[in-house]
């Protein structure tokens, strides 16, 4: 018979949960993929697909806010859909902010590229479309994220985002467990749970889609290869040191050992794809005890529609 299990001790504080991924790693990560000369092409092309939704959309947002970051390959995409929009690009952090415009100086028709802005900088409630293109799965807690696109959103405006889910790279998960080599890389959310997210971030209608991507390689070079463009290993419990050739020769051989007939080897890659509205402002939120200024108050009762 199993025993119990302990109870805390008074007074002792809670477990805190593992983090999903190592933060510093991600940003590394994130910095290394500003740098390179063009995005990946899975970004390029989760962001062409993503784009081609925006066609089912009937409402036309004057500023666009693309949160992707400089390796979400989205900025022509979004000027091509709303040429008349203001354009924001959000930045990883606060470099050549001395040098940037003020944000609230809007790149419009006629200039050559979209303000650059921080996420301090954004005035809540003032774009009418939030994008995030392939960025999610680097944030090591997408709720607070979540809920500042929420806040950046005004009344009525939608917020759309990519990122991989759980279905991705199975096969480099299985070669790992069969090496005994660690995480090969942090866990991707399931689309159910960032649906959940949103409900719980304010956003209404969510509407949560996937599609998996079967990639072919001729080689296990050629895999490798990508896949160190597609970002990095940012798992907390990988292995922390550096890797040796001999153990570089042999995740090769484990890789070219699970090659098809044809010799090739088959990555996938699952698409999570997210869409929700932020809804009009109904009023002020009711917590158990809220206060409301009486000049407010008055504004509130003189709403048209509303009985006196």
């Amino acid at each position: 018979m199993m025993a119990d299990a302990p109870t805390p001790a008074a007074g002792s504080a809670p477990a805190v949960a593992a983090p999903r991924l190592d933060a510093r790693a991600a940003h590394r990560a994130l910095a290394r993929l500003a740098r390179q000369a063009e995005p990946p092409w899975l970004h390029l092309e989760a962001a062409r697909r993503m784009a081609e939704r925006l066609e089912w959309i009937k409402h036309r947002p004057d500023v666009v806010l693309d949160w992707s970051g400089a390796a979400g390959a989205s900025t022509g995409l979004l000027a091509a859909a709303y040429p008349r929009a203001g354009q924001l690009l959000w930045r990883e952090d606060a470099m050549d902010s001395a040098a940037a415009p003020p944000w609230w100086r809007r790149w419009m028709p006629g200039g050559s590229a979209p303000r650059s802005v921080e996420s301090g900088g954004i005035e809540p409630g003032s774009v009418g479309l939030a994008w995030s293109n392939m960025r999610l799965h680097f944030e090591p807690d997408p709720l607070p994220l979540m809920r500042a696109w929420h806040r950046a959103l005004a009344p009525g405006g939608f917020l759309m985002f990519s990122t991989l889910g759980p279905g991705s790279l199975s096969l480099l998960r299985e070669v790992y467990v069969a090496g005994g080599w660690g995480e090969p890389h942090a866990p991707f959310t399931d689309m159910h749970d960032l649906g959940d997210m949103l409900v719980a971030s304010g956003f209404a209608e969510p509407v949560m889609d996937q599609e998996t991507l079967s990639l072919s390689y001729a080689s296990a070079e050629t895999l490798l290869a990508e896949l160190r463009g597609f970002g990095a290993n940012v798992a907390p419990g990988r292995f922390a040191g550096l890797r040796t050739p001999g153990w570089k020769a042999a995740l090769l051989d484990r890789l070219r050992a699970r090659a098809g007939p044809e010799g090739r080897l088959v990555l996938q890659v699952e698409l999570v794809y997210g869409h929700a509205f932020r809804g009009p402002d109904s009023g002020p939120r009711v917590e158990a005890q809220t206060q409301i200024a009486l000049d407010d108050m008055k504004s509130m009762l003189r709403k048209p529609g509303r009985r006196q």
